[in-house]
Parts: C-alpha cells; sequence; structure tokens
C-alpha cells in the first residue's frame, strides 16, 4: 500500500482529496492545525484504517519531520496555506507564515528524509492583474496581493529544490474552487449573510467581477491524474473549466436555492472586493488538456453543483 501525506488535509480541497485517497486505498497521513481546516471535515475519516491525524504548525520544520520519519512516504500533497486573500490583506504574516514557510519545511522534509515526490497548489494570483491576457503558464508573474506574493515565492523555491535534489513536483495554478465543505468565498458570504437577512445582500464591488469556478471534484480528478503521473522534473499547470459567472449571477442562483424573492442587492461600489481582488482573468488551460483532462462542470455548472451539495 502506498502511504502519502497531505497537509492541510483538515481544509476545504484536503477533505475532498483524501477522501477519494482512501477510496483508492492509499494509506494517508494528514497534518492540519486548524488555522482554517475544520475538526468536523475529517471526522468520517476517524475510524479508517489507513487514516492517521497530526495536529501540529508544519511552519516548524522539526514538527514535519518528526512525523515523517515514522512512515515511508512516497508523496507530499501540500495543501497547508492560507486561503483567505481578503483576510490576509490586513495581515502579511498569515501568507508568510501559512503559505511560504510551510512550503519551506516540506522542502526541507523531502530533502531530509529523501521524499522525491510532491504536488503544490498555488494560484491564478502569482499573475497579478492582466484584464486582456490570456493567461498561459509562461506569462509574466507580477503579483499585486500578498498572497499572490506567497505563492509565487513558494513555486520559486519549489523550482530550486527540484532541480538542487531531483525532486519531481506538480504545481497547479489555481482559479477559485468550489464545492462542499467551503471555508470562505463568495457563495459561503453570500449563504451566512442570507440566512442572516433573507431580505437584504451586501455585496462587495459592484457585481460584475467575473471569474472561472471549478468544482473541487473536477480538481481532485485532475489533481490525481497528473501528479500521480511518470513526469519526472517540474511541471506548472493552469487549471480551470470552461466559461466564467460574475458575482452577481452568483447571487442569483443562491437566492434562488434558497427560494428567496425581492432581494435587495446593495453593492459596496467599485471595480473590485477589495484592495488586491482580481476582478478579471482567464487561463490557457490547452497544457492540461493536452494531457487528456477536461472539467465535467462549467463555471455556472460548478456554483450550481455546490449550492446543491451545501444547501
Amino acid at each position: 500500500m502506498r502511504t502519502v501525506l497531505v497537509t492541510g488535509g483538515a481544509g476545504f480541497i484536503g477533505t475532498n482529496l483524501i477522501g477519494r485517497l482512501l477510496n483508492e486505498k492509499y494509506n494517508v497521513i494528514c497534518i492540519d492545525d486548524f488555522t482554517l481546516g475544520k475538526k468536523d471535515n475529517i471526522v468520517p475519516f476517524i475510524k479508517n484504517e489507513n487514516f492517521h491525524f497530526y495536529e501540529k504548525d508544519i511552519s516548524i520544520v522539526e514538527n514535519l519531520l518528526d512525523i515523517t520519519a515514522k512512515y515511508n512516504i512516497e508523496f507530499i500533497f501540500h495543501l497547508a496555506a492560507n486561503s483567505d486573500i481578503q483576510l490576509s490583506g490586513q495581515s502579511p504574516l498569515m501568507d508568510h507564515k501559512c503559505t511560504f514557510l510551510t512550503t519551506y519545511s516540506v522542502l526541507e522534509c523531502m530533502r531530509q528524509n529523501n521524499i522525491k515526490k510532491m504536488f503544490f497548489s498555488s494560484s491564478g494570483a502569482v499573475y497579478g492583474e492582466k484584464p486582456n491576457v490570456i493567461l498561459t503558464e509562461n506569462t509574466p508573474l507580477e503579483p499585486i496581493s500578498y498572497y499572490g506574493g506567497a505563492k509565487m515565492a513558494s513555486e520559486a523555491l519549489i523550482s530550486s529544490y527540484a532541480n538542487m535534489n531531483d525532486f519531481d513536483a506538480t504545481i497547479f495554478r489555481f482559479p477559485n474552487v468550489i464545492g462542499p465543505h467551503l471555508t470562505h468565498g463568495v457563495i459561503f458570504d453570500f449563504v451566512k449573510k442570507l440566512r442572516q437577512n433573507p431580505k437584504k445582500l451586501d455585496i462587495l464591488g459592484d457585481g460584475t467581477q467575473c471569474k472561472s469556478y471549478i468544482f473541487v471534484q473536477d480538481l481532485i480528478d485532475a489533481i490525481l491524474m497528473i501528479s500521480l503521473g511518470d513526469d519526472r522534473g517540474l511541471h506548472i499547470y493552469n487549471i480551470g473549466g470552461d466559461g466564467s459567472t460574475t458575482v452577481t449571477e452568483i447571487a442569483n442562483m443562491v437566492c434562488k436555492k434558497l427560494n428567496l424573492n425581492d432581494v435587495v442587492y446593495n453593492y459596496s461600489g467599485g471595480d473590485r472586493g477589495w484592495k488586491g481582488d482580481i476582478p478579471t482573468f482567464q487561463f490557457d488551460i490547452s497544457k492540461i488538456s493536452s494531457k487528456g483532462w477536461y472539467a465535467k462542470h462549467n463555471s455556472k455548472e460548478a456554483v450550481q453543483a455546490t449550492l446543491d451539495a451545501v444547501l
């Protein structure tokens, strides 16, 4: 049985990934400090004899070294990171500690314990704001948020460690990932606000922000297909589904799902939700498509599937 490590395994993407890995009979080591992950997310796995959980802060290298020394780990899925761009705008330390330092810890652990394969969850935020550019993997990286900067720095560190230590590393640059176990984001926020006040919905920006959304199970398909393949060295992929969805369209879909009529939308104004937000972007996903992967849901279908799962 193959043994893998998932950092940030109690989080949104990690929880969905672990469910699939256990179904496919992997031995899974999960580490999370519950900064954003939730204890409830891992409850369904606790009785599985192939699931092993550790509550640790892996921004401290020694914590990760102590755990990985106990197992013959073949692969690390590194998902531990700050994932709330808006929140970290008020505290840059979040991205430095939760994203960059955890990446350093993972890479040092791999170097010292001779682990040769990893996956890293990056973001389209590394490109910065390029509204009239179709973003390829070779587009210059010019992040405009602390979040994007920490992801870019982590990618650079992975590249250097992969070269110096002959690691095989896969990096995905995500759009907005949605689905079961959401912890934040526009759908999460709208549902929470409407449950508190079903007559009015406060919306950041002017509602025209238009982004691509990918359903988490489509993402998991791609992670397992690409990162566990036979590619050697460092490989970077944009990933996403077809189409995009505006913030107002999402608000309409949430209201419809909650059977709410005549909700008053109160826009804060401006073309974005907060400083560092990127109101629109478009990925070129031809590289990952050439490997035979395609999302089963387009952007609007991903939003609907998420609403069907959480409401």
